[in-house]
């Protein structure tokens, strides 16, 4: 019943608790704080937008790798800790770094080593949520707070240091995220699945469904293309929110106050749907995120002002917070826990991946030749697409549950 490690029945929770509230530091710096360093070394904004892109075009790759690994080894644990081992190395030569060839050679072994931690950390929350009979928000949500807590300290942090020591800062987090893997219990390859999980189910005799027929279904092609078109806007804003916000006159420590208004803003979110979100369809809350989305993008648009920025970030809870975890509860009932993993990945390689490469390489011409304002009202455009997507694929299960009711309403009377 209690742990080898601490005598405590939790202690895998407070472990990755912890190296979830850590790992999530490394991402303010990463995609919050890094193309500022990179603007300091010189680098023009579409050189900004191919660095972005670079790391989603890498995570194509390594995402699906390192999570098929650890679905065929049956550890998370032991990955993860070569993941951070392999961020440190090329962290302290991306440090040494300075002309555009090299900073771009260097940072693809480091987002190769960079992405998959995220995917294989929600695998096991859910796991580890699931071996306790919890929510796995319950510990996810120490990555929100984790971001919270470094969006604000890092901001003041670089203002008194300067930009320069972003990365020596990144380079710390990933020493203590190391550590912290010591602690780490690892999970079973396989777990009960959910109580509401909707099962994989085959006639006897025949094989068991593998991925690729679970990806091919119709309904699961429509949500990845949906969740790609609104990923576009969002990749987008996450890419040049901080440029936005330097060309505004906003310094560091500003830029610490909006990402701390936007990570903040969704945990009480998080709670929110983790305790009550069965009670509604992941379609219509996804149609929710869309339009909402639209809204932060049409206000980032018409925003002159650092403050107005600030505010419009806590449309991050009914945004990302929403889709987020509604994504994960749709993920967690398609695909059977001996593939969780690897769905997951593949939700990251949509979501984070793909929208990144593209978000970033055309992004970055947009804002540079066009402006801010156009910039965004694409990624409103893009948002709208998503809605739209959404709400046609609500329509049409409607209509069809609506059909299959009558059906056996009619079978019942006939009988």
């Amino acid at each position: 019943m209690f742990s080898k490690r601490t005598g405590s029945p939790y202690s895998d929770q407070n472990w990755l608790r912890s190296f979830l509230f850590t790992i999530y530091g490394t991402s303010v710096l990463v995609v919050s704080y890094f193309p500022l360093f990179y603007t300091h070394l010189g680098f023009s904004s579409s050189q900004v937008g191919y660095l972005y892109s670079l790391g989603p075009l890498i995570s194509i790759l390594s995402n699906l790798f390192w999570s098929m690994m650890s679905d065929k080894l049956g550890t998370i644990r032991k990955i993860m800790f070569i993941l951070l081992a392999g961020q440190l190395v090329t962290g302290l030569l991306l440090a040494r770094a300075t002309e555009f060839s090299s900073v771009m050679l260097i940072l693809s072994f480091f987002y190769f080593f960079y992405y998959p931690v995220f995917p294989l950390a929600d695998t096991m929350a859910i796991k580890i949520a699931e071996r306790h009979g919890r929510n796995f928000i319950t510990i996810r949500v120490f990555g929100s707070l984790g971001y919270s807590f470094f969006a604000l300290t890092v901001g003041y942090a670089l203002r008194a240091l300067g930009a320069t020591w972003s990365l020596t800062l990144c380079i710390i987090i990933i020493i203590i995220a190391l550590l912290i893997t010591i602690g780490l219990k690892d999970v079973k390859k396989t777990v009960p699945e959910l109580p509401n999980q909707k099962a994989v189910t085959t006639k006897p005799g025949k094989k068991e469904h593998g991925l690729k027929d679970i990806l091919l279904r119709k309904e699961v092609l429509w949500f990845f293309g949906c969740v790609f078109v609104l990923a576009l806007g969002h990749r987008m804003n996450e890419a040049f929110l901080t440029i936005s916000l330097k060309n505004l006159g906003a310094g560091e420590e500003v830029i610490g106050w909006a990402l701390l208004a936007s990570a903040l803003s969704e945990i009480p979110v998080l709670f929110i749907l983790g305790k009550y979100g069965d009670k509604f369809k992941e379609l219509p809350l996804l149609i929710l995120a869309s339009l909402m989305y639209a809204l932060r993008f049409l206000l980032m648009a018409l925003a002159d002002h650092p403050g107005s920025i600030i505010a419009i970030q806590a449309l991050h809870s009914l945004t990302f917070g929403v889709f987020f975890v509604t994504c994960v509860r749709y993920i967690t009932r398609i695909i059977p826990d001996r593939l969780r993993a690897t769905g997951l990945a593949i939700y990251t390689v949509v979501w984070s991946s793909a929208a990144g490469l593209l978000s970033g390489t055309f992004g970055g011409m947009i804002y540079q030749e066009a402006g801010r304002f156009t910039f965004y009202m694409v990624a409103v455009g893009f948002s709208l697409l998503a809605f739209v997507g959404f709400l046609g694929q609500h329509l049409l299960d409607t209509h069809r549950d609506s059909m299959r009711y009558f059906k056996n309403k009619n079978k019942k009377a006939s009988l």
